[in-house]
């Protein structure tokens, strides 16, 4: 895919002017362009695949005992200003409200850019006692960021998330609750998304604003690019110092909660794209796919559409009650070609096709949409045939993204290699690291950054930094990104 472009009205005028990535996100109905710079419509289609996000993410959310909550999206710009770290990091991307009912405002109020602060102004009524805790919270919202290069779902000035907040009575319990968290969306990625990630920590300079630890997950996408697909942050007491927040703990002591907050967003229907699609258009996992199958019924004349109709109304019913996402495309308006190539733009895993001779042999042709392959099957075997298709599905995708993560990532054992590497071959690069932040300006100047230092001995590094030559902290792993 191209790099990032500004969504302007102008440069919006013909679908061929913009990115390949762009078109496709609009041509398979999940979003359109705002008449809002930087911001999109989020359409049917895509919403119903953020439904499927939704659904998982609070079911588990719920039973690791959090609960769901709501809070205002204006933030008085005061609050912002409390934690330095917060307000510097998130300074460049705020919107301010300045005006209201036509008159000026006493202050200034911010478009949530995320709700740290003003949660921690409420924990500071709710937290007073070790018996208050830990407090786990989760809320599902939208945010405003002023971003200046905005892509559909990868980067907006407004997308949808959910946002955790998490308030503990020690330490260790705020680290394990974070990790806790990106274990949660590495199931939910890997296992519903069928995409790999690489986990671990972020360097000082691309954490959080305001955090001790950021935690991540790194996707590779087909153009060798990274994509932050969610954060878990570890806070320690930054915001419970900053905001006045006490409790009373079980030895008698006075002392700030230490914290957590953690997001996983609309931009994980970006990284959907971007890893399965083809030059057909999008590939859904089937977990994630808000029609699993469509059956498109063939006919001739009056006579083979009633008999045609009857028996996939019968399919449809086996199907649905066997739990599988089905639709019927009984268009008359159309050919069953532009049925197939529009069901192949959108992604949909299983396509089965139904005509008089199927009717007569009691049977339907199944199509994959990742490998085009098909099969015929008789309708006694359809309902578990289609459900190991999918299942089949699902995990050969993962298994191909695996593979193209794996075969995409290289070892750069000099800043040259690095440099070359970035430029003639695609992928993530391994380097050793000494963890400075001038070392770290220099890929910068390569338009790349750390995206993760990973867990355990995966970050032992093997030789001297590869910037400066002291020796290296880390091996972590570096690539150009969205």
């Amino acid at each position: 895919m191209a790099e990032d472009v500004v969504t302007t009205p102008e440069a919006e005028e013909t679908e061929e002017s913009r990115d390949p990535y762009d078109r496709l996100v609009v041509r398979a109905g999940l979003a359109d362009y705002s008449p809002v710079r930087g911001c999109m419509v989020i359409r049917e289609y895509g919403y119903a695949v953020w439904e499927l996000i939704q659904n998982w993410i609070d079911g588990e959310l719920k039973a690791t005992g959090h609960k769901n909550a709501y809070f205002p999206i204006f933030i008085p710009l005061s609050f912002i200003a409390k934690e330095a770290e917060h307000v510097e990091g998130f300074a460049p991307q705020l919107a301010v409200v300045t005006h209201g009912g036509g008159e000026e405002l006493t202050e200034p109020l911010v478009v949530r850019p995320t709700s740290e602060t003003i949660i921690y102004d409420m924990y500071r009524k709710w937290i007073q006692s070790y018996r208050d805790l830990p407090l786990l919270l989760n809320q599902w919202a939208n945010v405003v960021r002023w971003e200046i290069r905005t892509r559909p779902f990868l980067r907006t000035m407004e997308f949808l998330w959910q946002e955790g907040h998490t308030a503990h009575a020690s330490a260790a319990e705020a680290d394990a609750e974070a990790r806790l968290i990106l274990d949660l969306y590495i199931r939910f990625i890997e296992g519903e998304l069928a995409i790999p990630v690489m986990s671990g920590r972020k360097s000082e300079s691309e954490k959080f604003a305001g955090a001790d630890i950021t935690y991540t997950m790194e996707a590779m996408m087909q153009d060798g690019k990274a994509l932050q697909m969610g954060t878990s942050h570890n806070l320690g007491q930054n915001f419970g110092r900053a905001f006045d927040v006490w409790f009373l703990d079980r030895d008698g002591e006075r002392k700030n909660p230490w914290s957590t907050s953690w997001a996983v967003t609309t931009r994980l229907i970006g990284a959907i794209v971007l890893v399965h699609g083809d030059a057909k258009g999008l590939i859904l996992p089937p977990r994630i796919a808000p029609i699993q199958a469509v059956i498109v019924p063939i006919w001739r004349d009056d006579e083979q559409r009633a008999a045609v109709e009857t028996y996939v109304a019968g399919i449809a019913a086996d199907l649905a009650a066997g739990g599988i996402r089905v639709e019927i495309d009984d268009r008359d308006t159309v050919r069953p070609g532009f049925k197939f190539n529009e069901w192949e733009l959108k992604g949909v895993p299983l396509r089965l096709e139904v005509g008089p001779r199927d009717v007569e042999a009691g049977q339907a042709v199944a199509a994959r949409r990742d490998t085009g392959t098909k099969e015929s099957t008789p309708r006694s075997e359809l309902v578990a045939r289609s459900g190991a298709l999918l299942e089949e599905i699902q995990q050969q995708l993962y298994a191909r993204a695996l593979t193209f993560l794996h075969e995409n990532t290289h070892e750069a054992g000099s800043l040259e290699d690095l440099a070359r590497g970035l430029e003639e071959q695609r992928g993530f690069y391994r380097v050793n690291w000494c963890e400075g932040q001038g070392c770290e300006r220099a890929f910068a100047r390569e338009k790349a950054t750390v995206r993760v230092i990973p867990f355990g001995e995966e970050s032992e590094p093997n030789g001297p930094c590869i910037v400066c030559g002291e020796p290296a902290r880390a091996r972590v792993v570096v690539a150009r990104s969205y």
